[in-house]
């Protein structure tokens, strides 16, 4: 498995990220992986039945 660095990481947001870990019990390392994961992965394509289902927040977010 790689190894990744990041050098001149902003601490504040080194902070978030360590609040976000804890509070979904994760380590910072799972957290990050997961945020990384979650945002690069293929959004699924969804039928006219499932978007019609939307709510109008979820609705924006997809088009946003």
């Amino acid at each position: 498995m790689a190894t990744l660095n990041i050098k001149s990481f902003p601490d504040k947001l080194y902070a978030k990220l360590q609040k976000q870990a804890k509070l979904h019990r994760r380590s910072l390392a799972q957290e990050i992986i997961h945020i990384l994961d979650s945002t690069m992965s293929e959004p699924s394509q969804l039928s006219v039945l499932e978007l019609q289902r939307l709510g109008k927040e979820i609705w924006r977010r997809m088009n946003a």
